[in-house]
């Protein structure tokens, strides 16, 4: 029998989630994981994420923007822009390293404009905040001419233009679709370089909040001139019993003026990087300044299949030669796997029945804004993973390729969405390039066209755009089915086009579209919409707080119990994406200001869970497990009654107040249980039952007041990288040494040694105190602090501390973590 004064809703996981949790971010960076990431020789991929200065620019005032714009003819004047030259001095500039969102580093401003953004001061009416540049020097070395060098960037928001050496060499209008220029003919090789970019975030291609800066990896990335083409190697798996044929291609390209015969090898690896197959083209010509593709097939006799329980990763190692000689050389990870949607049956994966427990999400993190370190994108993945979720949709754009990586190694699904409903050239580019990055990943299972087009949904015009979108998606990857999001109109326009429809809520018109479109499967591609702020057991709207029981959603929404009735349980509906998992900045919903976040996650910011975690956690395992709610300090509340709920999937529940029994209850599939309790200080005990027989139990205990302050670390060792970091959980406790779940202390914190404070929160959808401040309320009971490891092995101390006056003050706490020795990932110096 599991049992224990549960502090599940209070602190991140109970002891054995964290060790779940733990099991799975052990994975991160493992060997395969960091074999994954390095290039294969001759390649050379360098990190560019480290030295960059920057500075905030002007959209409005040249004089306040290195007079750029000043002269309407500047871009006509090739070579003589001076901030990237090293005339420039850029001593005064801020030292900074990437990924980097300076939007989150900006104050709340209170303009109803700003309200979907989270109340930043961003966009044409803000010009002093909407800008900022970044410079980088860098050496290349004299050796590398002759070779093909560009600087790759994962993503950046949103108008980028870029700079070398005096010279403009491109320009980029997305803030999601990676992008890179070949700079070869512009470098000063064997001497120092300069590379400047303009960021410009006066324009969102979303409605929430979209970060601002260069918020992913800069890469660095060096070829020979006959080299392999941009993410065009794919490998297909056919399973067939227990093999799997492997239909292989890439394409070469040549940027030399002769041609040149050329041919393929495939090396397979699994898991352990052990060579399982082999496969080689046959050898043709690539015309001087062309390409050619190549295409082989090979097979694995016994293939291990990728699932969310057992992700099963290979690798192909894909080189071209020349008269034997290895020119260019990269690594594909893929997984092999089979997935099927069945307009009767649902979703299938491997030849099982499979039900998807989704989550949408959108990109940005409490404390750090839209600028994830690596290791925040599998710790938020793990959350979501130990509430039983098998699936994650990218809304509304293309993902960060850690993001997918990480869902390929922890056994997580995917569906991956663009962010341009458009077939007009540059829909098709973004759609193109997502597609080609992402296609090998097995844990991405449907390609999604967009999100909630009115308009396109019921036109002719959505049907024709639509068309094309899915058929150029097919030619790309014909292994995969699409969909989009769709919330209205549906069986026109888009919906006509679409290999599955996605139902964005209206959950009431799903059974009548599935007996009038009888052979299209459906998803659940956005449901719930659920508010609720943690912590929180009675809505005040004075206060902006929703209730944390499960009963409240917009007009739109539903609760979980609602919509899971509904997606769980019908056998042609395959389940669905919940909004949202996590809470993200922007959308303040059901409030405005001072509310400068939505409610609608099933974790907060920080990923503390909300109450209904609890619920998708009872109903998507097999594990047997009780939460139960709320926190037991009332005081204020004396004889009144107290809603208590628990969420279980055990037989029975029997829930005591002081010993004393307050009624057993039967578990219902897929609801919750209510008792009125009246309050009186003490300890609630919820014990379920199954086969007769307590098997689990839970207590909230009513606590004394704070005295001294905790701090826990999701790990006391991290990598001494520049990139690692340690999250750690901040709570009070009584005299007992209870967390105090209704606290809201300041605390303050003091980072030395080898590491940094990058970020603080508390979940709180309400609270404008600043992210980077090393400082922080707690928010009923918790806070979060993220710090980052330097490139010097040793130990980062964090202290946490009142300052609050007249005293008491609470008993300090301090911790240690551990930064070891690493092998460093190839970086520009």
């Amino acid at each position: 029998m599991r049992t224990g004064l549960a502090l599940s809703a209070y602190s991140l996981f109970s002891s054995s989630a964290i060790a779940r949790a733990d099991a799975l971010l052990a994975g991160y960076p493992d060997a395969a994981s960091g074999e994954a990431l390095k290039a294969v020789a001759p390649r050379e991929q360098l990190l560019f994420d480290f030295g960059w200065k920057f500075m905030l620019g002007d959209g409005c005032m040249p004089g306040r923007d290195l007079d750029f714009g000043k002269d309407q003819g500047d871009f006509a004047k090739s070579g003589e822009f001076k901030f990237s030259t090293a005339e420039f001095d850029d001593a005064k500039w801020r030292s900074l390293n990437l990924p980097h969102d300076w939007a989150v580093e900006l104050p709340f401003v209170r303009d109803e404009l700003l309200q979907s953004h989270g109340y930043k001061p961003l966009g044409r009416r803000y010009p002093e905040t909407s800008v900022g540049w970044y410079r980088r020097t860098f050496e290349i070395p004299a050796g590398d001419a002759g070779k093909r060098v560009s600087v790759e960037f994962d993503g950046a928001f949103r108008s980028a233009l870029v700079f070398l050496n005096g010279y403009f060499i491109g320009r980029n209008d997305n803030g999601y679709v990676p992008f890179g220029f070949d700079v070869s003919d512009f470098l000063n090789y064997g001497d120092k370089n300069y590379l400047m970019v303009r960021m410009d975030a006066s324009f969102g291609d979303g409605w929430f909040y979209e970060g601002a800066g260069i918020y992913r990896h800069v890469w660095l990335k060096k070829t020979d001139a006959l080299h392999l083409g941009k993410w065009e190697s794919y490998v297909r798996a056919d399973v067939k019993g227990g093999a799997a044929a492997l239909s292989l291609g890439t394409v070469v390209v040549n940027q030399t003026k002769q041609a040149e015969s050329a041919r393929i090898r495939w090396q397979i690896l699994d898991a352990a990087s052990k060579t399982i197959a082999t496969a080689e083209s046959a050898p043709q010509t690539v015309n001087g300044e062309g390409s050619a593709t190549f295409t082989a097939t090979t097979k694995i006799a016994d293939a291990k299949l990728w699932s969310p329980e057992t992700p099963e990763l290979y690798s192909a190692i894909v080189t071209v030669e020349t008269n034997s000689k290895v020119r260019d050389a990269e690594r594909v990870s893929f997984g092999v796997r089979t997935i099927a949607f069945d307009a009767d049956k649902g979703f299938w994966l491997n030849g099982k029945s499979l039900r998807i427990k989704g989550t949408c999400n959108h990109q940005d993190h409490a404390g750090v804004g839209a600028a994830l370190p690596d290791r925040l994108q599998w710790y938020r993945l793990a959350v979501l993973k130990e509430m039983q979720s098998n699936a994650v949709r990218t809304s509304h754009n293309m993902p960060t390729p850690e993001w997918v990586e990480a869902c390929d190694r922890m056994g997580m699904m995917m569906m991956c969405e663009t962010r341009m409903m458009s077939s007009n050239p540059e829909g098709l580019a973004q759609l193109e390039t997502m597609i080609k990055r992402y296609r090998n990943s097995p844990a991405i299972i449907l390609w999604s066209m967009g999100n909630e087009e009115w308009e396109l949904q019921k036109t002719d015009q959505g049907e024709r755009v639509m068309a094309t979108m899915v058929e150029r998606s097919h030619e790309i990857d014909p292994t995969r089915l699409c969909t989009a999001a769709v919330n209205g109109s549906y069986g026109l326009g888009i919906s006509k086009a679409l290999d599955v429809e996605g139902i964005n809520y209206n959950m009431g018109e799903i059974e009548g579209y599935h007996k009038s479109h009888p052979k299209q499967p459906l998803l659940g591609s956005e449901t719930a919409s659920t508010l609720a702020t943690r912590g929180i057991y009675t809505t005040d709207k004075l206060r902006n707080w929703v209730s944390a029981y499960d009963v409240n959603q917009p007009g739109w929404g539903a609760t979980a119990e609602e919509w899971w009735k509904i997606y769980g349980t019908r056998d042609y509906l395959p389940g669905g994406f919940a909004w949202t998992g996590f809470d993200y900045r922007g959308e303040p919903t059901p409030y405005g200001w001072p509310s400068i976040s939505s409610q609608f996650g099933i974790v907060d910011t920080c990923g503390f869970p909300k109450d209904d975690y609890f619920y998708y956690k009872a109903w998507g395992g097999e594990e047997t497990m009780l939460h139960l709610f709320p926190h037991w300090n009332w005081d204020e509340r004396f004889g009144e009654p107290i809603p208590v709920w628990v969420h279980s999937n055990a037989d029975e529940v029997e829930l005591f107040l002081n010993g004393k029994s307050q009624g057993s209850q039967k578990v219902q599939p897929l609801t919750h249980l209510e008792w009125k309790v009246k309050y009186e200080p003490g300890v609630i005990e919820a014990r379920g039952s199954k086969g007769g027989k307590v098997v689990v139990t839970e207590k909230r205990e009513t606590t004394g007041g704070p005295e001294s302050i905790k701090l826990t670390a999701d790990r006391m060792e991290i990598d001494a990288n520049g990139e690692d970091i340690a999250i750690l959980r901040v709570e009070v406790l009584d005299k007992d040494g209870r967390p105090v779940p209704t606290a809201g202390n300041m605390i303050s914190f003091k980072i030395t040694g080898d590491g940094a404070l990058i970020g603080v929160g508390n979940g709180d959808p309400n609270c404008q105190e600043s992210d980077k401040e090393p400082k922080r309320s707690l928010f009923n009971g918790l806070a979060q602090v993220i710090v980052q490891a330097t490139k010097t092995p040793g130990t980062i101390e964090v202290e946490a501390y009142t300052e609050e006056w007249p005293p008491p003050m609470l008993k300090t706490a301090k911790i240690a973590i551990t930064t070891k020795k690493v092998e460093l990932r190839s970086q520009v110096s």
